[in-house]
This record gives C-alpha cells, structure tokens and sequence, in this order.
C-alpha cells in the first residue's frame, strides 16, 4: 500500500474512531457496491432492448427463433459476462457480512 493511501487510511481511522480494517472494510465495500450498480445498470439496459429477464431467457428466444441472433449476439454475449460478474460481486459482498 502506498505511504499516501495508507496517511489518509490513518487519519480516518483516528478521526472516524474505528479501526483501520473498518475503514479498507468499509471503503472495500462501497467499491463493490458501486460496480455492482454499474452492471446492475447495464444488465438492465440489455434486457430492457431485447425484452427479456435474462441471458437464459434470450437464449430460449433464440431456440424459438423469436429473437435474430445476427443483431443480438454481442449483446447476449455481454449479457452473459455481466451476470457472471454480477454473481461474483455479490459473492464477494456476502463475505463482507
């Protein structure tokens, strides 16, 4: 960590009155939290322009051929990571608790 980081983590510590895990805890999970939001926001971007739910539902649609896949495929295929990482997001934010 840098000697920067680590002067300001110091002074919130002192100042807030908690300790300095508290505050890389609490720092660490504002961080998540937000990148979580930013998926969040794009998953329901994507779902809302296809009208699905999920990367399983415009797979099914694709199955059903409701849905062309020659438009769609880069969205499925962000789709597809943005709920992966989703997942893992709110795995980590569960052992934060």
């Amino acid at each position: 960590m840098t000697t920067k980081t680590q002067m300001v983590i110091d002074a919130l510590s002192q100042e807030l009155r908690i300790p300095k895990e508290g505050v890389l805890e609490q720092g660490l999970k504002a961080f998540l939290e937000r990148n979580l939001r930013e998926i969040k926001v794009e998953i329901f971007h994507i779902t809302g322009k296809h009208g699905i739910s999920s990367v399983e539902e415009m797979d099914k649609r694709y199955k059903q051929g409701t849905l062309e896949e020659e438009d769609t495929w880069r969205d499925f295929q962000r789709l597809d990571h943005l709920e992966y990482k989703k997942e893992h997001l709110e795995m980590l934010l569960k052992e934060l608790w």
